[in-house]
């Protein structure tokens, strides 16, 4: 005989059980109610109602935008900047229509570089075949024919193409903060000429052929176990879920495969195949080179591979917020040293304008470009083409100053010897760099005809 409490809690495991069990009913019930209901879904006409389709305008007009008179882009009714979310809680078709936008941009940025800068493209590989995936770079009319100065522009990485900085910058500033533009004319004006490379366009991009899948057959009575038959229809609802999952992610609905251009796959193949074919055959006596961040990295892989080609014809190379590593990338003694001396990368920081820098690698001065976004890459450009300019000493980049500047000023107003060499001799107090006697004294130019606001 079981004693009260053992009775007790036989009963109630009893319970549990039965109850486990009417649970385990209603659960299978209910699952298999949706699956009927799930099964009378149309899921395209579900689709079409969930998401517009990936079709979006050709050209600015059709976008209704245009660039003003500064260059920035604005409606042409409503003179507002661009709207990112057009439409809410649609953010992936919102960044398709943003992708669409970027992509007018680049063709709207060639026909500047071609119609504004008179420039002309150079197809990559220089020998290619019609059926074979092509680049290309662009060419001022003396690019290789100048016989004093060139002026070389490498991009960083992601969807820039050539002549453009950052196109999120041209979208929401204006073609000057965005473009390359400013010092491709800026520095035509100056007697230089000038290559613009174009380091991310080195594939090319096809679809691959859709993979049909066949349509389920009619139900028919079968004498499969219940339990195989679920499971089959939870391997047929899972496919329409994966399915319904590629509809909702554009980046899985259409497979892409990239054929590499041969020679450009990469942004250091691009450099290297471009300073072979190009550079090294220009007339030019002095070259001068300015990289952003990934094309900072192209620069010193070109070291790597022709440093003494580069040493002979490069006179200055000015980078900003370059991702070079000459630990990780095995940069020899030589180069490192050449580097100290000739190249100067200004870096994202909350110091002024052109403050040194501790270095975080031996290789070369960095100096502050003070703010953490693109936006000021431009600006400091600017000041490191009036270097290249003034600098008359053709194997020294000096370094650059925190000046005073007025944007009021035409380039080259002013002469302000005194008070620059001044600065200088400030600016060589790092590092026991005590002066124009210090181990830098080479750097020091004896004259600079600059962009500098001085008192008269």
């Amino acid at each position: 005989m079981l004693s009260h409490p053992r009775a007790v809690t036989l009963a109630l495991h009893i319970l549990w059980i039965a109850m486990a069990q009417a649970a385990g009913q209603e659960d299978r019930e209910k699952t298999t109610a949706l699956k009927d209901l799930l099964s009378k879904i149309d899921l395209d006409e579900l689709m079409k109602k969930d998401e517009p389709p990936f079709t979006f305008p050709k050209t600015l007009e059709e976008f209704e935008y245009a660039f003003n008179e500064h260059g920035q882009l604005r409606h042409m009714k409503t003179g507002e900047l661009f709207v990112f979310n057009a439409r809410e809680d649609l953010h992936r078709w919102n960044q398709k229509r943003y992708e669409a936008l970027g992509e007018i941009i680049t063709q709207y940025v060639y026909e500047l570089l071609e119609k504004k800068c008179n420039m002309t493209k150079a197809f990559l590989p220089v020998e290619a075949t019609d059926d074979e995936p092509t680049s290309f770079i662009y060419l001022s009319p003396d690019a290789l024919s100048n016989p004093s100065k060139l002026l070389v522009l490498i991009q960083g990485s992601g969807v820039v193409r050539a002549g453009q900085w950052a196109r999120r910058l041209i979208i929401n500033q204006d073609l000057d903060s965005g473009t390359q533009i400013p010092f491709i004319t800026r520095a035509m004006e100056d007697g230089y000429g000038v290559m613009v490379l174009n380091p991310n366009e080195n594939y090319l991009e096809m679809e691959k052929p859709g993979k049909s899948t066949p349509l389920p057959s009619p139900t028919e009575p079968s004498d499969e176990p219940a339990e195989k038959r679920e499971r089959k229809d939870d391997k047929e609802g899972k496919k329409k879920r994966e399915f319904y999952e590629k509809y909702r992610n554009p980046q899985k609905e259409t497979e892409t495969e990239r054929i590499p251009v041969r020679e450009n796959g990469s942004s250091e193949e691009h450099v290297l195949y471009v300073w072979d074919n190009f550079v090294s055959k220009a007339a030019a006596k002095n070259v001068f080179i300015m990289a952003h961040s990934y094309g900072g990295l192209s620069f010193v892989e070109l070291m790597n591979q022709r440093e003494m080609q580069v040493k002979n014809r490069v006179c200055a190379v000015a980078l900003t917020d370059s991702a070079h590593n000459i630990w990780l990338q095995e940069t020899s003694k030589g180069t490192q040293d050449w580097m100290q001396q000739h190249c100067c990368n200004w870096v994202s920081s909350s110091e002024p304008l052109d403050t040194p820098l501790d270095p975080m690698l031996p290789d070369c001065p960095r100096v502050s470009a003070v703010t953490q976004q693109k936006r000021e890459s431009h600006r400091v450009l600017h000041r490191l083409l009036s270097t290249f300019t003034t600098n008359p000493t053709p194997h020294r980049l000096a370094p650059l100053l925190d000046m005073s500047l007025s944007p009021n000023l035409p380039w080259g107003q002013r002469e302000c010897q005194s008070q620059q060499q001044d600065r200088v001799c400030q600016h060589l107090q790092v590092e026991g760099r005590t002066g124009p006697t210090g181990p830098l004294a080479s750097l020091v130019p004896s004259s600079y005809h600059i962009y500098l606001h001085c008192p008269a």
